[in-house]
């Protein structure tokens, strides 16, 4: 029987390590689990250079070898994991129908496990040297630029907290807002203005991102931007971008699925949605922390929540 055919206990949209994580406890007890992922498996732990808050790795991990481990290991269980991209959900009779592009899926329940992508500047040189200098966690790549300069992007609220984190480890930080002004909170304004690790630059937009030659590896050595309306650029060994996260739940419109303002999907303390029978976890979920050790935690608990929800609909 194919997956297209099988009536699944649980579909899995979203290879990353929430879901991952939850088809290891799901599978483990012979809760047949379907996970469909449109891309890599792994999602952004995949193609992260190096993991080093994960808990039990003391060097740190490759985020691509940790996500290959945990798919393994959901494997092993007997997970199915297909390549294909969910377009719409809906529920006929008692089951959920998912159609993808390769296919449809049917299921008893299903987990919301897509995740969110970092906005991007959209300006030449960030997709080339994305985890070669181009970075979009504080916490994740921070330590790796000890003694560095740095630049961050943003204006907000995450910009600010992230640039204040970066200044554990960079020996300078330059701050590049587009506007006028900061739209973080007056507390954290006054710490940066008070750290002399850091110079802000109001009315400064990124044009591009140039790269060089260091120790044999290509990587991030100089910004471009426009600084009030004329050329300027900054050197640099990175540069963290915090202009804001985007939820992937377009193919929820049309489920019934209750979204915050922003688009990240509402959940209760079980992890179930409005909808009964459609859980989320992960970065996709409002509230989250957006780190992946949290995701694989909430992961575990939506796969308890789902036991608990097919046992009491038998």
């Amino acid at each position: 029987m194919s997956a297209n055919e099988k009536v699944w206990d649980v579909v899995m949209i979203g290879g990353g390590p929430t879901s991952l994580a939850a088809a290891i406890y799901t599978s483990r007890e012979d809760i047949s689990t379907l996970i469909v992922e449109k891309g890599i498996i792994g999602g952004l732990a995949a193609v992260t250079d190096k993991v080093d808050n994960y808990p039990g790795f003391p060097d740190g991990i490759e985020g691509l070898h940790l996500a290959e481990n945990l798919q393994k290991q959901a494997e092993r269980f007997g997970t199915t994991i297909e390549l294909d991209e969910i377009t719409t959900i809906k529920k006929v009779d008692k089951y959920f129908e998912l159609q993808g592009a390769m296919g449809s899926y049917k299921s008893k329940t299903i987990l919301i496990g897509t995740g969110s992508q970092w906005k991007k500047l959209g300006v030449p040189g960030e997709e080339e040297f994305y985890g070669r200098g181009v970075h979009n966690c504080a916490t994740c790549d921070g330590a790796f630029y000890r003694d560095k300069k740095l630049v961050t992007v943003g204006s907000g609220n995450s910009c600010a907290q992230e640039t204040l984190f970066l200044t554990k480890f960079a020996s300078h930080i330059d701050v590049l807002i587009r506007g006028d002004h900061w739209k973080a909170s007056d507390v954290l304004i006054k710490e940066i203005e008070s750290n002399p690790k850091i110079t802000v630059h109001f009315n400064t937009k990124t044009d591009e991102i140039i790269g060089g030659e260091v120790d044999g590896i290509q990587k991030v050595t100089k910004i471009k931007a426009t600084k009030d309306g004329e050329p300027f650029e900054f050197d640099t060994d990175g540069i963290f971008v915090f202009i804001g996260l985007v939820p992937i739940t377009g193919y929820l419109e049309g489920s019934g699925v209750e979204c915050d303002e922003a688009g990240f999907v509402k959940t209760d303390l079980k992890l179930l949605t409005n909808v009964p029978g459609i859980f989320c976890a992960g970065d996709v979920r409002s509230g989250a922390t957006a780190q992946i050790a949290s995701a694989v935690g909430e992961g575990a608990s939506a796969a308890l929540s789902i036991r608990e929800y097919l046992e009491s609909n038998k």
